[in-house]
This record gives C-alpha cells, structure tokens and sequence, in this order.
C-alpha cells in the first residue's frame, strides 16, 4: 500500500490508468441475509443524496444518517478501479438505494500519492455536500487527468521539492487540478485558500495510514456494510450484497 509517506515523484508523476492497488472483485466476507427494511422519507424539498457531512473517520458520509444500512468505501481519486466502480454503480447506488433512505454511503480516502491527497483535500473545499460529486467527476475524467500529470513531470518534480502549502500548490498548477475544480464552481483563490489549511492534508493522510491497518484494507476500492469488511468489489458484485442486507 502507497501511502503519503512512502509515494514518491516518480510514482506520482507516471500514473497509468493500470495503476490501482486493488485486489480481484469479489474478494471478502459475507453478508447475513436481513429482512427487507423500509423506505425513509427524506426532509422536505430534499434528495437523501443532498444530505451529507464529515464523519469522525475523515469520510463524507451521503444519505440518511439513520439508515440501517451503512456503506463505507475506502477509495482513492487516482485509482482506475474506483473510477469503474463509480461509472458503473454510482447513479443505480445513489437512485435505488441511497434515495430510499435505506442505506448510507460514506467515502473515506485511502491514499496512494500525492495527486491523490491533493485531489481528496479539494474535494472538501466547498463543504461535504460537494464532495461525491467531484470524486465522481474526478473518476469521469480520470484519463484526461493521467495525461495532464503525466505531461507535466517537471513541474510535478518541482512541486516535490516545496514543503507544506506550496507543495500543494505547485501540484495542484501542474496537475491540472486547479482548472478542474474551477470548472466546477471552486475559484482559485478558494482552491489555494484550502490547500493552504495543511492540517486537512496531514489527518486525511493519517486516516489512511491508521485505518488501513487496523481494518485490513489493502487495496482500493475496499468496501464495508454495517461494519463488516467485504473486500474490494465491482457495483455488480456489491449490489447484490446491498439487496441482501435489506436493501430490497
């Protein structure tokens, strides 16, 4: 497992879309089978989805915060495999499920370089509500992202060299990153601003480290329902377990 300690420029800087620590689909433990649970209204003039805030774990947790059903991911914004999980179960997850109030769904950021770690503290600039939103959008677009990254080494090197904010800058200029997001309603000087706080960089990334450990994640996308690791998985693998728990 990378983590902020261990990436190096090199890794960073030669991202290929092939480039995700993952483990095989389908890989991980059981769900009990549960009895149907019911469908929970969401707050007037709302989606579940609208409903978001940071959890005690660093994640962004989507949906009811009641729900009897809770789905954590442990992703990373440069893995390939997460992007295909995204593109291929992202809307039926948040449409069928996390809409019904009947299951939550909490992402939570297990970091591969520092790209990644860049990307995941400028997710939360513009608050938790946003913060699904871009990571999706940031799989959507993943492949024009490597090619910008990977067209960029020297100033991704240069980047290396800085400490603290003007790390984060500099990756965030060479990367791309600072376009992207300005394309979605995040000013520059709000990105900068953010990546200024470098706390958030330093607890997302000891997050990563701690829990990876203690929950046994060792690759990403890595999944739990209801607190129980059932490893890394396709949306055509995990929807059936969803269904399973009561999600039906």
């Amino acid at each position: 497992m990378i983590t902020l300690r261990t990436a190096s420029l090199a890794l960073a800087a030669t991202l290929a879309l092939a480039a995700c620590n993952s483990k095989d689909a389908g890989t991980g433990g059981e769900i009990a089978e549960g009895k149907p649970v019911a469908a929970v209204p969401a707050p007037t003039g709302q989606s579940w989805s609208d409903v978001a805030s940071f959890t005690p774990e660093g994640g962004v947790v989507q949906g009811n915060p009641n729900a009897p059903i809770k789905l954590v991911e442990y992703a990373s914004h440069t893995c390939s495999h997460c992007a295909e999980f995204s593109e291929q179960g992202s809307d039926a997850l948040r449409t069928k499920y996390v809409d019904s109030g009947k299951v939550s769904y909490e992402l939570r950021n297990q970091i591969h370089d520092p790209i990644d770690l860049t990307f995941a503290v400028m997710a939360r600039c513009s608050g938790p509500e946003a913060f699904h939103a871009f990571a999706e959008q940031g799989w959507a677009n993943l492949a024009p992202m490597f090619e910008t990254f990977n067209a960029n080494k020297a100033g991704l090197d240069a980047a290396m060299q800085q400490q603290g904010a003007a790390r984060f800058d500099g990756i965030a200029q060479s990367a791309g990153l600072y376009d992207f997001f300005a394309q979605r309603g995040v000013s520059r000087d709000q990105a900068k601003t953010c990546l200024a706080k470098t706390d958030t960089a330093t607890q997302i990334a000891a997050n990563s480290d701690t829990q990876s450990q203690e929950l046994n994640v060792t690759g990403t996308p890595t999944f739990f329902i209801n607190g129980n690791n059932v490893g890394t998985q396709t949306w055509e693998t995990l929807e059936p377990m969803l269904q399973r728990a009561g999600a039906r």
